[in-house]
């Protein structure tokens, strides 16, 4: 038989790379919670025959929207692959999708591969079950991580701190250079006299934090105070230091900017709002700056006298020209703006004028302008260009806006333009001109912008359209709207057939649930992610007894012992003894956080706990759980494990560094940030709105290193 030549090789190749990318597609759906099928077009008849019978030549907007299938069934290898895969690709992940991921490694017993794992999902791993001897290179690797995914698991996020510091022998007195290399993100836990203390390399460190507060904001300013950085006494910086800074420049107090040399100053101002009107940093980053830096030169003598409003113009009418100055705040305050800024120039530079991280102050001036130049409210063409402003506008300002569009819906509802209590408002106006709220517009505005919506405008929504819209995040409503939007929820979910689909689509609702479902839901072996059942309705939490928990849990019981100061789950086990407490893994009266050493158990094995029949909406009685008394079924995180082996086989194997000979070799680490993240300052260039990670800067706007 001949062998294939070149054309024929080239084509299997692009076959066989088409079906990798096809199966990375379905199994990397764990990474993003996809949409349904049906928000593909599909109908939902189809989600329930698909997960027995999805193949190699199915369609591939259904293998895209085909998510969420039991992992158990992987084998060990295969298993690790993923895992290898996840890190290599760099896949981000949520906090529920590591909780589940991480119990499966426990399972398969493959914590100890941690150096080829997802560095995100190392803050999950049970701590107690680090070797000794791996304690350095555990904590290395898991410092690369994102620590605020662990939000809803403080005593994880406690242990893994004192796992960090044990590893260096006990707090120490002064963290060295070796010390926070070690450490990388875990020092944004660390306190503020830790901070001020520290190796001034320690700068490195706090930039990865996604945030600080006030009382590390206060050390950063004192270290910098100090001289001990590279950039010296604040009467020597430069440029190229403060670029160096990132994020942290932003965080610099007046008392700073008045010892820094005035040329120094008006350069960085420049650059950080040429980096603000290029969209490359937000307007709220960049306004916390100016809102300093011109308090400094207020306090320091060195701003232009305030004029107030009706007094004369000292510094020459405004221009459109003028409005493109990177110097604008520092030559006009907003008096000299009300007074040089005629109407005129106004509607021609708009767009320009609003590029500037303009104070409040200077906001409302625009605001007033505006309202001379339009009376009878700002119209529909317009109101994309003044996003900046529209915190502004009250309810009833609102109410004279006329909203046909759904364009412009997604523009004013949008994350940072308008308040959360304007919410219903918008949507209102929008309503009122016979618009409708459709799946593709709830997930355009997003999850939390529900939470703001009035209760008649979240009745109006059909249930195809929140199938439509599928898993929205609503963690951030009040547990009123959490009640009101798991009704609708359960309406739109219910005639799934399947009780793993049907928690699959439920899960992000299960914070606005009544006990009774929570208790269908167990009966099911759901083995639900400690992320979400911290998320529970806290009163409904009190009503379930150990048995109903640790049968919800499932496998994840153990996981209490990593969220047990979380105030929903510590005021429930409150009301426990220590013999309860003993059937769920814990120890009695904690006298602080989770020692990483502590037992984390499994699931209890109590015949009490064993699942009754369960009936749950569209689920016939004759697939409930086992009755009690038979063995449950093995209950399993939710992951693509429906893919055809063809397909999985492709993937794992397509993945680099991923063969024999890369055991023990670590993937290049993870780096980007999740939120907060310092976008590189290149003035003057179109606006980009991908997301870099905090990136040094030099002079012109071009990354250093």
């Amino acid at each position: 038989m001949s062998q294939p030549g070149p054309a024929h090789r080239m084509a299997m190749g692009t076959k066989a790379g088409a079906l990798a990318s096809l199966g990375l597609t379905l199994l990397l759906c764990l990474a993003a919670h996809c949409s349904p099928p049906w928000a593909k077009g599909v109908p939902q008849g189809e989600l329930d025959a698909g997960e027995d019978s999805l193949g190699a030549g199915a369609d591939a907007s259904v293998l895209q929207g085909f998510c969420g299938q039991p992992a158990c069934q992987l084998p060990r290898d295969q298993l690790s692959a993923l895992l290898r895969s996840l890190a290599s690709r760099q896949v981000p992940l949520k906090a529920w999708q590591l909780s589940c991921l991480a119990s499966l490694a426990a399972q398969h017993r493959l914590q100890d591969d941690f150096l080829l794992h997802p560095p995100d999902l190392l803050l999950f791993y049970n701590l107690s079950q680090v070797r000794d001897a791996d304690c350095r290179a555990f904590t290395g690797r898991a410092a690369q991580g994102h620590t605020e995914l662990l939000a809803n698991l403080p005593d994880q996020r406690a242990a893994l701190q004192h796992m960090a510091l044990a590893c260096l022998g006990g707090p120490p007195l002064r963290l060295s250079a070796v010390d926070l290399e070690l450490l990388g993100a875990l020092v944004c836990d660390m306190d503020a006299a830790s901070i001020l203390a520290a190796d001034p390399r320690v700068l490195q460190n706090l930039r990865r934090c996604p945030r600080l507060t006030t009382a590390q904001g206060a050390a950063l300013n004192g270290l910098l105070a100090s001289g001990r950085t590279y950039l010296g006494p604040p009467e020597t910086w430069n440029l190229e230091g403060l670029w160096a800074l990132g994020p942290l420049a932003l965080h610099i107090r007046p008392c700073l900017w008045v010892q820094v040399p005035k040329a120094v100053c008006l350069g960085f101002f420049r650059s950080v709002v040429a980096a603000s009107r290029a969209g490359r940093l937000s307007q709220r980053e960049a306004g916390r700056f100016v809102a300093s830096f011109l308090q400094s030169r207020a306090t320091s003598g060195l701003a232009r006298p305030r004029r107030g409003t009706g007094r004369p113009c000292v510094h020459g009418n405004l221009t459109a020209a003028a409005l493109r100055d990177d110097l604008l705040l520092v030559r006009y305050d907003c008096a000299q703006l009300q007074a040089c800024l005629d109407g005129r120039v106004l509607r021609a530079g708009l767009d320009a004028l609003l590029q500037q991280p303009l104070p409040a102050e200077c906001q409302h001036v625009v605001k007033a302008k505006l309202a001379q130049i339009y009376p009878g409210g700002v119209p529909e063409d317009q109101l994309p260009r003044i996003t900046s402003l529209v915190y502004l506008y009250s309810l009833a300002e609102i109410g004279q806006w006329n909203i046909t569009s759904r364009d412009t819906v997604q523009t004013l509802l949008a994350p940072d333009v308008a308040l959360e209590n304007q919410t219903e408002a918008v949507l209102q106006r929008f309503l009122d001109h016979n618009g409708t709220v459709t799946g593709a517009l709830l997930v355009a505005i997003g999850g939390c912008r529900l939470c703001w919506m009035g209760a008649q405008q979240i009745q109006a929504i059909g249930p195809a359209e929140f199938r439509l819209a599928g898993a929205l995040d609503v963690s951030c409503c009040a547990q009123n709207q959490k009640n009101a939007l798991f009704a609708k929820a359960r309406e739109a979910f219910g005639s799934t057939r399947t009780a793993a689909a049907y928690y699959r689509f439920i899960r992000p609702y299960l914070g606005g649930a009544p006990v009774e479902e929570l208790q269908r839901l167990a009966q099911a072996n759901v083995s639900m992610d400690i992320d979400t059942f911290a998320s529970l309705n806290p009163s409904v939490l009190q009503s379930l007894s150990v048995s109903s928990v640790a049968t919800l849990l499932g496998q994840n019981v153990g996981d209490l012992q990593k969220a047990r100061s979380h105030p929903a789950i510590r005021s429930w086990l409150r009301g426990l003894n220590t013999s309860a407490l003993s059937q769920l893994g814990l120890r009695a009266d904690p006298t602080g956080p989770s020692d990483p050493a502590a037992p984390t158990q499994g699931r209890p094995h109590t015949s009490a706990l064993a699942p009754g029949p369960a009936h749950l909406p569209g689920r016939p009685d004759s697939a409930a759980a086992p009755a009690s008394g038979s063995p449950p079924a093995r209950p399993c995180p939710l992951l693509a494990a429906a893919l055809p082996s063809g397909l999985l086989w492709l993937l794992l194997s397509a993945s680099p560094s991923e063969g024999a000979g890369s055991r023990g070799r670590a993937p290049r680490p993870h780096t980007q940030g999740r939120r907060g993240l310092w976008l590189r300052w290149v003035p003057r260039t179109p606006i980009s709105r991908e997301p870099r990670g905090p990136e040094p800067m030099q002079p012109g706007g071009r990354a250093v290193g």
